[in-house]
C-alpha cells in the first residue's frame, strides 16, 4: 500500500475493566464500527481482537496499533490493573497485520491531539497558547494517573513514555502532611496515583473520613464519592483536596516540561471533577508559584471530552510511520 491515507487498521484501547476496539482509514476512526468488550470475559487480548475481526467481517487489516494503561518497552508491556501481557508479536499474528505498534494509553492520547475537534475540548483557562509547534502536556486522570509530553514537529510527533503517576504527591501544608502520612500509614504509599485517581478518591475520602471524625456508613465506591460531593462533608472535603493537590501537580510538571502548546486532562475521573474545580480552588493552586504566578498565566488548560482519542491517537501513530517510511 502506498497511499498511507487508505491504511487500514484495527486500533484497541486497553483499559482496567473493558476494551474498545474499532477499524480505522487514514487517521480516522470508522465511529461505527467501534466495540467495547469487558475484559472479564476474555483470557487475553488476542481473543479480543480475533472475536473483533471476524464480528466485523473486515478482512487483514494493514496495521494494528494497541494503547494500553502500564508501561510498555520493546513492544511488550503488562497492564497495570489487569493481568494481561500485550505483546508486539502476539499482536500481528492475532490480527495479520504487517505494521503493528504497542503503545501507553497516555501516548496515544497525545498522538490525538491535532485531530480532536474542538467540541471534544472543554476549556478550564485560555492562557496565551503558542503556535501548533509548541510541546504540549497530557495529564491522564482515570482508574491510574500518567502523564504524556507531546512534541508535533513537520517531520511527525513524537511522544515519550511516562510513569509520571509514581512520583511522590506534592504536599506544603501541615493537612497535606497528615494525609501524606495516613496514605504511607494505610498503604505503604505516597505515590501521585494513591491521590489522583479512580482509587484515590476512595482513600482520600477515608482520609477525610478520618480528619473529621466521621461515624456511620460509608460510602461504597468512587462513584458514589463524587455524586455525593456537595451533599456529603467528607466527600466535599475530599473533593478540595483532590482538586487542589491536582492543580498543583499540574503546575509543577508545567514548569518542569514548559508545554506553551497547552495542558491536556483526559480520563473519567478527570472529566467528573471538572464541574468542581471553580469552587474548590484548582486556578489558585495552579498559579500558586510565588513570583512565577504570572508565568504561569501563560498555559491554557483543557480537558478532553472524547471518550474514544485514544483510538484516533493510535490512528495516528501508524499514519505518521507509514507516511516517514514512504518519504
Amino acid at each position: 500500500m502506498s497511499d498511507a491515507t487508505q491504511m487500514t487498521a484495527v486500533v484497541a484501547d486497553i483499559g482496567g475493566t473493558n476494551t474498545r476496539v474499532a477499524l480505522t482509514r487514514g487517521t480516522k476512526v470508522l465511529t461505527d464500527s467501534i466495540r467495547r468488550f469487558r475484559n472479564s470475559e476474555h483470557t487475553d487480548l488476542a481473543s479480543v481482537l480475533a472475536q473483533f475481526l471476524t464480528d466485523a467481517g473486515a478482512g487483514t487489516p494493514d496495521a494494528a496499533c494497541v494503547a494500553m494503561a502500564g508501561p510498555v518497552r520493546d513492544g511488550v508491556g503488562t497492564l497495570t490493573n489487569l493481568n494481561w501481557t500485550v505483546d508486539r508479536d502476539v499482536v500481528a499474528s492475532a490480527s495479520g497485520a504487517g505494521e503493528v505498534a504497542v503503545l501507553n494509553d497516555l501516548q496515544a492520547q497525545g498522538f490525538s491531539l491535532g485531530e480532536l475537534a474542538a467540541k471534544h475540548l472543554d476549556t478550564v483557562r485560555t492562557g496565551q497558547p503558542s503556535g501548533p509547534n509548541a510541546t504540549r502536556l497530557v495529564i491522564g486522570v482515570g482508574t491510574g494517573f500518567n502523564t504524556a509530553l507531546v512534541y508535533p514537529s513537520r517531520a511527525g510527533t513524537m511522544v515519550p513514555p511516562s510513569e509520571s503517576g509514581h512520583i511522590t504527591l506534592p504536599v506544603t501544608s501541615e493537612e497535606e502532611l497528615r494525609l501524606l502520612t495516613f496514605l504511607q500509614g494505610t498503604e505503604g504509599e505516597e505515590a501521585l496515583e494513591e491521590a489522583l485517581s479512580g482509587r484515590g478518591i476512595v482513600k482520600l475520602y477515608a482520609w477525610a473520613r478520618h480528619e473529621l471524625g466521621a461515624t456511620g456508613t460509608a460510602l461504597a465506591d468512587a462513584h458514589a464519592i463524587m455524586a455525593a460531593v456537595g451533599s456529603d462533608p467528607c466527600a466535599t472535603h475530599a473533593a478540595a483536596m483532590f482538586v487542589r493537590l491536582l492543580g498543583r501537580t499540574a503546575a509543577n510538571l508545567a514548569l518542569v516540561q514548559l508545554p506553551f502548546g497547552g495542558i491536556y486532562f483526559c480520563g473519567g475521573v478527570a472529566r467528573a471533577f471538572h464541574p468542581h474545580f471553580g469552587r474548590f480552588g484548582f486556578e489558585n493552586a495552579f498559579l500558586d508559584k510565588g513570583r512565577f504566578s504570572e508565568f504561569m498565566r501563560q498555559f491554557p488548560v483543557q480537558i478532553i471530552t472524547d471518550d474514544y482519542a485514544a483510538l484516533t491517537g493510535s490512528a495516528v501513530h501508524l499514519f505518521e510511520r507509514l507516511s516517514l517510511e514512504r518519504s
